[in-house]
């Protein structure tokens, strides 16, 4: 992951340089050569994909700065909306990466391993997951974690009230109930340590006013503020990413056209789904 896009970018690479310095570990290598269950880690993934977020920002800023100068919004799925306010000005990549290293610990030691369970539900309506998942609670916690697109909800929580809420989402007519391979399971009450965790490691950061408006997860409105940005990172960690409701805000204020930055294209895909009169492209800086 980003080693393409770091031999070929003296900027990709002075990024990858930095991240190794700030972690005190080589993350470039993680990233470069895996093992891959060590990477797949919540506490080694959220630094990695943040670091190759930022690397493929600052190479395309590098070589078209006039692209990048002109944007409108920010927005970040998650973790993304860390590399959101890196790009946005609001926060310094060092205290970005910092406070995701921790993130990812805090998420990783706040559910014992095999309590919590993520489960991605397909073709079924957002209002019928979340009554899938009040019916399934049983006393445990279980919730909408992702609003991905009007087709595709993520699920969080217990295990077992994770496997009873796909079992009755199947009866209310999703076409799949995907178990997903994760390490905690994000952006449900579960996460409630984690949260309180990271809050005075965010009330110690500096942030500045974004030079242009973020979409927040938990929101899915526009905000500008440093408080208003950091209050939103600490709250997103428990609560659902709104990335339908995203992505139709920037449709409503006049996008028609985003990059989406990092690893995959998944976001590009969920767009499609969700607006098609926002054009999407991805940038990894490993495509060669």
């Amino acid at each position: 992951m980003g080693k393409a896009l770091c031999e070929q970018s003296a900027a990709a690479r002075a990024v990858f340089e930095e991240a190794d310095a700030v972690l005190g570990f080589p993350i470039t290598r993680l990233c470069f050569e895996g093992p891959e269950e060590e990477l797949r880690l919540t506490a080694n993934t959220q630094p990695a994909i943040l670091t190759h977020s930022v690397a493929a920002f600052r190479e395309l800023q590098a070589r078209f700065p006039e692209r990048l100068e002109g944007f409108s919004f920010a927005a970040g799925h998650s973790l993304g909306e860390y590399s959101a306010n890196v790009a946005a000005g609001a926060l310094s990549f060092a205290d970005a990466l910092r406070l995701v290293r921790q993130r990812g610990r805090f998420m990783q030691e706040a559910v014992p391993p095999g309590v919590g369970a993520m489960a991605a539900i397909v073709g079924l309506s957002p209002e019928e997951v979340e009554a899938a998942c009040r019916e399934a609670a049983e006393g445990e916690i279980v919730s909408p974690a992702n609003y991905n697109s009007p087709e595709q909800t993520v699920i969080a929580g217990h295990a077992g009230a994770v496997s009873r809420a796909c079992e009755r989402a199947s009866a209310r007519g999703a076409k799949k109930a995907i178990p997903l391979l994760v390490s905690a399971p994000f952006h449900c009450a579960l996460m409630e340590p984690a949260r309180e965790q990271m809050r005075p490691l965010l009330d110690a950061t500096p942030f500045a006013d974004s030079v242009v408006p973020i979409v927040t997860n938990v929101d899915a409105s526009a905000a500008s503020r440093p408080e208003d940005l950091r209050d939103a990172l600490l709250r997103q960690i428990a609560s659902p990413v709104r990335w339908v409701e995203s992505v139709r805000l920037l449709a409503r204020e006049g996008v028609v056209r985003a990059l989406e930055i990092g690893p995959g294209k998944v976001l590009a895909g969920l767009a499609r789904r969700i607006e098609k009169g926002i054009r999407v492209e991805s940038y990894s800086g490993d495509e060669g």
